[in-house]
């Protein structure tokens, strides 16, 4: 085939083409805002020009070890300034950085070095108890690097043979760090947390996190110098990419080992946060705050969270004390969020139950990502575009995965048809933006009829005294399948299996009433979402006619 004309002696060249990576957002930021606070941690205060430095004795003490391109460095940390500069100085080596999640026990870590082949461990003392087991479980024997947080009071042993700024002193803070080879190279690797078998390790590049990581800024309608606070897990999907984002606005991250109502609010008032994200279970921990740990906010604070779209009940609350919610979707395959609820002014003019069914969508693609659809997964042909024709939900684009590592069957399942597939149930609008039913395994059909546990638990989540629902599907011998819901209910508050009968039926069809309630705590991930599968094995015990659970 002939060359174009415009391709005719028109070459890359490094005048004219880098790989794009996020990694030369934080240099920029450093080279025009030194002095700018970069980290708040407890009473330290680090500048963009320290962060830099510090990155880079990180990378430098990293190469040293022996880390080299394609080599995993793990960091098991909580929202610390040291996982801020993992995220630099891991990949300035052009090794891969892998987050461990805090909450997983032994087994699962240990699997994950393996699978990984760690070659160093970061690890904080708070978990040495469940880390030490999982080194010692391991067939891998990283080089292992703790971590004393300042801000952490208790006791946990050293496991390793050096402490983290020990390391990071050996280290050089001129380090001549390198671009990667290509921006395809991987950049981070995260464990899905499955719910049956293996998780699978999601490998992400560095030209999907550079986009996504911009998408953040450009979505979120971040100025300069947001302030943003850690109540999201960077562990998570790397932070959804924040810890990128937010150098490329030379803001400020307030770092918060835990999610406490009094330390939110407390850091929300005295640093005047701009910015926070979260699953559903953080907005109910603010809400939810005695008197005494509240304060009065600075400004309207913007909230983003994912996971189940917020009932109405609970974004009039978030917006009563001073939070804006903006609902996005994502998964961990493309780098967190990629879909956002984006409003549209004219809305605000609408009677209330409109903009709760507006607010309910999901929404549309982030501007990184490049197309996004709901279509039939075996066929792959879009369905009709009325907010009621059911279709697995796609997304195709830069800011999804590379794939899943070593499984190649895994990754082919999930591309199939040239789309990724998320394994999310929905419908799509004409206007394009959609919304989700269900997962596909949690859907409830009853009778013949298809029961969306979301709007079940929509309704229920309108009732006064509940503060969390989940619903799934229980065997029946009649209908097949019947919703059966499992509630808690807020500190003080009462309700009855009857009274919340009622007041479903008020809400719903009959079919799609729960035959059982189960007052309980809910099982829930380490990002907080509900563990359904959990719920799921609870209903096959035997469940009293008025909804309690037999033991």
């Amino acid at each position: 085939m002939a060359k174009a004309p415009y391709d005719t002696d028109l070459d890359r060249n490094p005048a004219n083409y880098q790989p794009l990576t996020p990694l030369g957002f934080l240099e920029r930021a450093a080279a025009v805002f030194p002095d700018r606070t970069a980290i708040i941690h407890g009473p330290m205060r680090r500048t963009y020009r320290d962060f830099y430095a510090r990155s880079r004795r990180l990378a430098s003490a990293l190469a040293k070890a022996g880390i080299k391109r394609g080599d995993t460095v793990s960091a098991m940390l909580a929202n610390t300034p040291a996982m801020l500069e993992c995220h630099y100085g891991v990949p300035m080596t052009q090794g891969v950085l892998n987050t461990l999640n805090t909450r997983l026990d032994a087994a699962i870590l240990a699997f994950s070095l393996d699978h990984a082949d760690a070659k160093v461990v970061i690890t904080d003392r708070e978990f040495s108890k469940v880390m030490k087991e999982a080194l010692a479980l391991a067939k891998v024997k990283p080089l292992v690097i703790d971590y004393d947080d300042p801000e952490y009071s208790g006791n946990g042993e050293r496991l390793g043979s050096i402490e983290y700024e020990a390391f990071v002193a050996s280290g050089d803070p001129d380090f001549a760090w390198s671009m990667p080879d290509d921006e395809w190279d991987a950049i981070c690797l995260n464990y899905t947390s499955g719910t049956t078998g293996d998780p699978k390790g999601v490998v992400y590049h560095h030209r999907g996190a550079h986009l996504l990581a911009l998408g953040n800024i450009v979505t979120c309608s971040m100025g300069k110098h947001p302030v943003y606070l850690w109540t999201l897990p960077m562990f998570h999907c790397n932070g959804w990419c924040f810890p990128w984002s937010i150098s490329v606005v030379a803001g400020t991250h307030v770092c918060l080992r835990a999610v406490r109502a009094k330390a939110m609010y407390d850091a929300i008032a005295d640093h005047k946060v701009t910015h926070l994200c979260g699953a559903p279970i953080v907005m109910s921990v603010l809400l939810n705050a005695d008197t005494s740990e509240k304060r009065p906010l600075p400004h309207v604070v913007e909230f983003f969270t994912a996971a189940a779209p917020p009932p109405e009940a609970v974004l009039a609350a978030m917006k009563g004390a001073g939070f804006n919610v903006t609902h996005l979707y994502g998964l961990t395959e493309c780098y967190g969020p990629a879909v956002v609820n984006d409003w549209h002014q004219e809305w605000d003019g609408l009677p209330l139950a409109e903009q709760a069914a507006k607010k309910a969508r999901q929404g549309v693609r982030y501007g990184a990502l490049e197309a996004l659809d709901v279509r039939d997964p075996e066929t792959m042909a879009p369905v009709a575009r009325d907010g009621a024709a059911m279709g697995e939900v796609m997304m195709r684009g830069n800011v999804v995965m590379k794939g899943y590592l070593k499984n190649k069957a895994s990754t082919d399942k999930a591309f199939f048809g040239g789309w990724f597939h998320t394994g999310d149930l929905g419908v799509i609008y004409p206007d394009g933006y959609i919304q989700l039913k269900d997962r596909s395994k949690d859907i409830i059909i009853s009778g013949g009829e298809n029961i969306s546990s979301i709007e079940v638990e929509d309704a229920l989540y309108k009732h006064p005294a509940v503060m969390a629902v989940a619903v799934v599907a229980k065997q029946d011998d009649k209908w097949g399948e019947t919703p059966c819901a499992f509630v808690e209910l807020k500190p003080g508050a009462s309700a009855t299996a009857d009274e919340l009968t009622q007041w479903c039926k008020s809400q719903l069809a009959g079919y799609k009433v729960p035959r059982h309630f189960v007052f309980a705590e809910i099982p829930k991930t380490s990002t907080g979402k509900i563990q359904k599968f959990k719920l799921r094995e609870m209903t096959k015990g035997n469940l009293r006619s008025g909804g309690s659970l037999e033991n």
